[in-house]
């Protein structure tokens, strides 16, 4: 069984898989594409609506049968909320998430961090990649109760609360078992991925995607398109700023933007953000964005494919969030480790050294400790099980007598990482180290830094 933490992901076996949330908790659950949004009522699968191609629900127990999931749906978003409406998780106990295979056997245990006063948590996801399907662990709380998860998720919800009077046969009976009368109505909204959350203002989409894509077209560069979980990302971060009455990539609570990009569903390969106060409309703010030249290149960098707009009103004026991003995939995951290795030997080869031969054990070692950063919030050679380079290296089965390692946290692209190894004595002490024959490279988003890099050395 794997014990997963936020952002942590395995690979699940074939056939029907169950899972639980024990507990005082309701469960439900989002069927979506890669965009993150529901195609139609039917998507979503909670206590009024248990049922659903390859999905259905009973008591505290899902049961997703992926083959058999409607055609187009890529993804299950898995959330709780409490039984008793109204009642902030913080007050529960901490949902535990268990998922068993086709026999019943556990292959996966998630136990977030306690919530505080958010009244609906996503604590998974059950995606589709490379032809078989994953678990991810997300943990991402929302204070608006299950009617503002389902918008978010694209699906137009109303509270009804009814008043039913008493005839002479008694009381009507209630809609649900220990369910109160008011129960949630959903309607299917025009595609509009720019509904604002509490706090943050309607932000016109279209307009907005309309003037980037103009100024990166002038520059020569792809446009992006829009993407829901992008969008909530920066829904949650813009009105979080407003809030503070501050900007950053951290708000108050201490979340950093990556991380809410992560808890969104959206694992990126690379990911740009602009974080700006003042603006009153899209073309103010692209406006803005076109003064400075770091601010310039991110709105013009040929590589993002997806971007997410919000902003929210605060004390004095607005506060704006624009999240750009690519995809991360298993080829675009290997293609960013085998360039970080080509500028590395680059390097080497002007030394007049031979260049490093690619190892898959070492690229493991790399691979764990970058995720594992990300996972556990630490930045340090040292894991906080005391775990250090060589025990990393020997764990994924490197019988290499010398090992070294570089890592390095906020860079976006290989030639930046690589570059700033170069310009540190220490770290350019191992890229040109002789002894060294063989490498490994990992990346991870997320985090408060956004990106984590780690080069294993052997020899």
């Amino acid at each position: 069984m794997s014990e997963l933490v936020p952002g942590g992901n395995l690979p699940l076996p074939g056939g029907v898989l169950t899972v639980r949330v024990p507990g005082p908790f309701d469960v439900c659950a989002l069927v979506t594409d890669d965009g993150g949004t529901v195609r139609d009522d039917a998507d979503f699968v909670f206590y009024n609506q248990p049922d659903a191609p390859g999905a259905r629900l009973r008591g505290d127990t899902l049961t997703v049968d992926p083959p058999r999931l409607r055609a187009g749906a890529t993804r299950i978003t898995v959330a709780v909320s409490p039984a008793e409406p109204g009642t902030p998780l913080g007050s529960l106990p901490s949902p535990v998430l268990q998922v068993a295979d086709a026999g019943g056997r556990t292959v996966a245990r998630f136990a977030p961090p306690r919530p505080r006063q958010e009244t609906v948590l996503l604590l998974a996801e059950i995606y589709r990649r490379d032809g078989g399907w994953k678990l991810r662990a997300l943990g991402q709380g929302y204070a608006e109760g299950l009617a503002g998860l389902a918008r978010d998720f694209g699906v137009d919800v109303v509270d009804e609360d009814p008043a039913p009077t008493a005839s002479p046969s008694g009381p009507p009976p209630p809609t649900l078992p220990d369910r109160p009368p008011g129960r949630l109505t959903l309607r299917q909204p025009s595609p509009d991925v720019s509904r604002p959350s509490p706090g943050a203002a309607a932000l016109s989409t279209d307009a907005f995607l309309d003037l980037v894509n103009s100024v990166r077209r002038s520059a020569g560069s792809p446009p992006v398109t829009l993407d829901a979980r992008l969008v909530r990302a920066a829904r949650e971060h813009a009105a979080a700023m407003a809030a503070a009455g501050r900007l950053g990539v951290e708000s108050r609570d201490g979340v950093p933007v990556y991380q809410r990009v992560l808890a969104a569903g959206y694992p990126y390969l690379t990911v740009g953000e602009h974080l700006v106060f003042g603006p009153r409309t899209p073309a103010e703010f692209v406006a803005y964005c076109l003064g400075a030249d770091s601010s310039r290149r991110t709105l013009h960098d040929p590589v993002f494919v997806h971007v997410g707009p919000a902003s929210a009103e605060g004390s004095g004026g607005r506060y704006w969030t624009a999240l750009w991003a690519r995809p991360l995939t298993p080829d675009g995951l290997a293609g960013t480790a085998a360039e970080v290795v080509e500028l590395t030997n680059r390097q080497r080869t002007r030394a007049g050294l031979r260049p490093l031969a690619p190892d898959a054990r070492l690229a493991a070692a790399a691979q764990a400790h970058s995720v594992d950063m990300v996972a556990r919030d630490f930045y340090s050679h040292t894991s906080p099980d005391g775990r250090r380079p060589r025990d990393r290296a020997a764990a994924a089965g490197s019988a290499h007598r010398a090992v070294g390692e570089n890592i390095a946290c906020g860079q976006r692209s290989p030639a930046d990482v690589v570059e700033g190894w170069m310009n540190s004595p220490g770290h350019r002490a191992n890229i040109l180290k002789a002894e060294f024959t063989h490498i490994g490279v990992g990346f991870a988003g997320g985090g408060r830094a956004g990106t984590y890099w780690t080069q294993v050395f052997g020899g």
